[in-house]
């Protein structure tokens, strides 16, 4: 709630001049920069949910769960002894992806310092998630290289990628597991991605549909002058 307030607060900047010019007055300094704060605030309060421990494991919006194509195949994992892995499989992946998420946030802040006029009024006009897919434009790639040797790291802490990996590997020849699922390690950091993607958006819907507080009527009027 703290962190959704201080989102509210931040777009009360918006000056009167500017909620009666609209979209003419996002060069405004001060305009963009309410805009850029808000994001920033909005970014890092999605990462936080999910880089503390069981911010993916007990939440069943991003939780990671096998690949689903691994169950055409669990009869077989568990016949050759291999079942136990899987309860450890689901756990290491969603640690991995808290873990690897932490470092989301410098990457997120860049974004939105480097975002240009022509973004911001793209995201004030857009749709409902257009700040998250400015998000993903912008740091989908970075994110995943990040994201990458972290979710290495560990898993190979347990040697469960190992394993994961060798078993998909035959699965995938035979047709039975997707390819792209046959690497543990970019699945999660796949999964990492979707579900801060996710959380961001759900971060954005909140200012966009129910702000909060004294700010509420003011951000009513910023985003229904610039509709206009």
């Amino acid at each position: 709630m703290n962190a959704l307030f201080g989102l509210a607060a931040a777009l009360t900047l918006f000056t009167a001049p500017a909620l009666a010019i609209g979209l003419a007055d996002l060069s405004n300094k001060d305009t963009v920069a309410a805009l850029k704060e808000a994001l920033t605030k909005g970014s890092q309060a999605a990462v936080e949910m999910l880089a503390r421990q069981d911010g993916f494991l007990r939440n069943d919006r991003v939780r990671i769960p096998l690949p689903d194509s691994l169950h055409k195949v669990e009869g077989l994992m568990r016949g050759l002894g291999m079942g136990k892995y899987a309860d450890e499989l689901v756990t290491t992946m969603n640690r991995a992806a808290e873990t690897a998420v932490a470092e989301a946030k410098p990457l997120l802040v860049n974004a939105v310092k480097n975002m240009s006029v022509q973004d911001a009024k793209g995201i004030l006009t857009g749709g409902e998630d257009a700040a998250t897919q400015y998000f993903k434009r912008s740091t989908s790639a970075a994110l995943g290289d990040k994201f990458l040797p972290i979710v290495k790291r560990a898993t190979q802490k347990v040697k469960l990628a190992d394993k994961y990996n060798e078993f998909a590997g035959k699965g995938a020849k035979l047709g039975l597991i997707d390819r792209k699922d046959a690497d543990l390690n970019s699945y999660v950091t796949q999964k990492a991605l979707d579900g801060l993607f996710l959380m961001i958006a759900e971060e954005e819907k909140k200012i966009r549909k129910d702000p909060v507080g004294s700010a509420s009527s003011i951000i009513s009027k910023v985003f229904g002058a610039i509709g206009k």
